[in-house]
């Protein structure tokens, strides 16, 4: 018997009606209103001339942000894993060597990418919670001679910020293998410069330091990286994240590759107007100056950082959960009763760590009272050994010193 429209039930699905959180987790991070309202603005054509001129907007804006005058630098429409395989997807042929980096989930992902590209995987070993040592890996590209060496410039999993890029990219350098940088947690966020650091690729995700909701994601490549694309024996086995076809419709050319996530881009546009109107250095200030008044509110009731202070990540504060809590449980009630969002640890450290961020629009005075006052309360509430009180007195100092 077929079944007719008229004998199926039609769902009921009431308004959408989403809770209305303070994002302080590793992602997404609060929007900024601007954001929002030019997601709002009406739909153009991907190929309408007005639109080209906003991803010409879009590329410049993108560029200051990087820090780097490359030509190939664009929002690949997805997330931000979209934007790390069309990194690795595309540099990576088969038959390639990639070195990856063992210090973190992100490193991980990027190994299980650069396998499913048809390229053979080496690791550069580090413990989960401490940066790539330069010694390290220069003894690693000695011995494997990679032509692609990753690392994770801000490794959302662990909280460290990897010191000495410059020596890392110039160590691949002596070993003529291009370097892409996971950016995904530093972009807008930490110093990043793209160009003086001499990293050949780097990708990102907007949802992090950027304050932007997740579709369009930036990527940039060197010359040196994009010749290594086109020149390619085997086409990149994802058509969608081709970067030889993208080229044609964000280079001079604009022709149809795909149709653009045209909203996305004019959120990711705002976002990056916000960058440009606060100016990058700033912006990397403000991130450092609110992560460690977060930093000492933690500290001040008890809880310990998982990365020390020199390899500190503002944007991903990595904290020890105290002995006898169950992390899970902190996090729901955080939910339950404030409306507020961190996370647990990944991998290696699930169980270990809280992840609470302090990216973009999220890393204002009032959200690192917010979290350090209800953390403070959840914790104390399960009998954990800390001084609620004394935290946000040390987060309230910490912003009045450097206000």
């Amino acid at each position: 018997m077929t079944t007719t429209d008229e004998s199926r039930s039609k769902p009921e699905v009431g308004e959408l009606t989403p809770p209305n959180r303070t994002l302080m987790g590793p992602g997404p991070s609060d929007v900024n209103p601007r954001v929002l309202q030019a997601m709002s603005t009406p739909l153009v054509g991907h190929l309408d001339p007005s639109f080209v001129e906003i991803m010409d907007e879009v590329q410049e804006l993108l560029r200051y942000t990087f820090q780097t005058d490359n030509k190939w630098t664009i929002p690949v429409s997805g997330t931000g894993s979209a934007s790390m395989e069309a990194a690795i997807g595309n540099l990576v042929e088969p038959g390639d060597t990639m070195l990856v980096p063992t210090n973190g989930y992100f490193g991980g992902r990027m190994a299980s990418m650069a396998r499913r590209a048809g390229g053979t995987v080496v690791e550069v070993d580090a413990p989960w919670g401490e940066p790539l040592d330069p010694s390290a890996v220069k003894e690693a590209l000695a011995e494997h001679d990679p032509d692609v060496f990753g690392f994770v410039h801000a490794e959302t999993s662990t909280g460290v910020l990897q010191p000495n890029v410059p020596e890392l990219t110039a160590a691949a350098h002596d070993h003529d293998a291009l370097v892409i940088a996971d950016t995904v947690t530093s972009i807008g966020g930490v110093e990043l410069r793209v160009d003086e650091w001499n990293i050949d690729v780097a990708y990102a995700g907007p949802q992090k330091c950027l304050s932007c909701p997740p579709g369009a994601s930036p990527l940039t490549l060197s010359d040196e990286a994009m010749d290594k694309v086109l020149a390619r024996e085997e086409e990149p086995r994802s058509w969608y994240l081709d970067l030889s076809l993208l080229e044609g419709y964000w280079g001079e050319e604009r022709a149809y590759h795909h149709t653009a996530p045209i909203t996305n881009v004019y959120a990711i546009r705002e976002a990056l107007r916000l960058v440009a109107e606060e100016g990058i250095e700033t912006r990397w200030a403000r991130h450092e100056r609110l992560a460690g008044a977060l930093k000492a509110g933690v500290e001040g009731m008890g809880l310990e950082m998982n990365a020390p202070d020199e390899y500190w990540l503002p944007s991903l504060n990595a904290v020890r959960v105290p002995a006898g809590i169950d992390d899970g449980a902190v996090c729901d009630a955080l939910i339950e009763q404030y409306d507020l969002e961190i996370a647990g640890g990944l991998g290696d450290l699930s169980g270990d760590i809280f992840r609470i961020g302090c990216m973009g629009h999220s890393a204002r005075p009032e959200n690192v009272i917010y979290v350090v006052t209800a953390l403070g309360d959840v914790l104390e509430s399960m009998g954990a050994n800390v001084d609620p009180g004394e935290g946000v007195t040390a987060t309230r100092r910490a912003l009045n010193t450097t206000e």
